[in-house]
């Protein structure tokens, strides 16, 4: 017997690399730096709130998170039939990805950015149409519009995006929006969204206010620090979101999380004393960096990205050293998650006595 057929298609998609722990060494005290999570333990409110849902755990969660999309959609002042929630933005995605894309049609977004665009692309038959960063790490959306052609049919603009953490500004985006077909949807992942400079990075709800092919993607994961429990939220004109409800996976955001979800928004004035102090440790960590002789992206995320081209494998090697683990990307260059102030401090010196070494 030769076992079950499977799809062909399946031998060329790569596996989703998670971030890693730190080796563990006799005496140093590891903190991951590798994956976007926020260092923070979870709010007191939005804990006591798990532990009151407890209880009821048999049960199946409410299948349509009908009280998460309505304190949702109070909060950000939208349509309830306009948001769609999944398991984290990457859940949104896959749905996004199963009603517009199929195999002969195209995804148009810029690469480097979330390792999972190209997987979910290839899973469901379509055609990755990557487009390079710019010399600054930033999305070129001049390139992005002349790859768009008749077989695209989803654009992606991760802002800001992972793993460089560079993001759009307003004119760019306005410019970029207005050139794209209007049969065509264009997401933009801000999974970050909560970090950036307002006052320079624009919201993505302003666009999918006056532009119907345009859909937001957000999740509790990174700022709000429920990257265990898994949910996220789009905001989109309604034929998509109730597309996107006929491909959901039933039961998939767990009634806790839908708690956490809803309790975390009447939290906000805590959550942000928090996210504004990883602002700061941010911009700590890059001058740190800048004064190694290092060039970080500028970023507008929890995290930061050193281009770093063959030595990239050397420096996550002089960090794992050093009880940190980082996201490298051989050849090209290392993402760092902004960690407890120790974890920062210690990164920054590792960069410094790696950086002289190389000189």
């Amino acid at each position: 017997m030769t076992g079950p057929r499977l799809r062909a298609s399946l031998d060329g998609i790569p596996a989703y690399k998670a971030g890693q722990p730190p080796t563990t060494r006799p005496g140093v005290v590891p903190f991951k730096l590798s994956s976007n999570e926020n260092h923070h333990d979870p709010l007191p409110g939005v804990v006591a709130a798990i532990e009151a849902a407890l209880p009821e755990v048999h049960r199946y969660p409410d299948y349509g998170s009908t009280a998460l999309i309505e304190a949702l959609a109070r909060h950000f002042d939208v349509p309830a039939d306009h948001i769609s929630v999944a398991t984290g933005s990457v859940g949104l995605l896959q749905q996004l990805l199963q009603i517009t894309s199929e195999p002969g049609t195209g995804v148009v977004f810029s690469w480097r950015a979330f390792e999972a665009y190209p997987i979910m692309t290839q899973i469901v038959g379509a055609t990755a149409q990557a487009v390079p960063l710019d010399a600054d790490d930033r999305h070129d959306l001049g390139a992005m519009l002349d790859a768009i052609d008749e077989t695209t049919r989803l654009v992606l603009v991760c802002n800001p995006n992972n793993p460089t953490g560079t993001a759009v500004g307003r004119a760019a985006l306005d410019e970029f929006i207005a050139q794209v077909p209007s049969d065509i949807l264009i997401v933009l992942d801000e999974a970050y969204r909560e970090f950036v400079d307002p006052d320079a990075i624009p919201d993505g709800l302003d666009y999918y206010r006056t532009h119907e092919n345009v859909a937001v993607l957000r999740t509790f994961s990174k700022a709000y620090g429920l990257a265990g429990l898994r949910v996220g939220f789009c905001v989109a004109s309604a034929p998509v979101t109730e597309a996107m409800r006929k491909v959901q996976v039933p039961f998939g955001v767990s009634s806790l999380a839908q708690v956490a979800a809803i309790a975390s928004l009447g939290h906000e004035d805590e959550l942000f004393v928090r996210v504004a102090s990883i602002i700061e440790e941010r911009h700590r960590m890059e001058a740190g960096l800048r004064a190694a002789g290092l060039s970080p992206a500028q970023s507008q995320a929890n995290f930061l990205w050193l281009r770093l081209g063959e030595g990239t494998m050397s420096f996550a090697s002089a960090c794992d050293d050093a009880g940190l683990s980082v996201r490298p990307f051989a050849g090209e260059g290392v993402r760092i998650t902004i960690g407890e102030p120790e974890a920062n401090a210690r990164l920054v010196e590792v960069a410094t006595r790696w950086a002289s070494a190389q000189r």
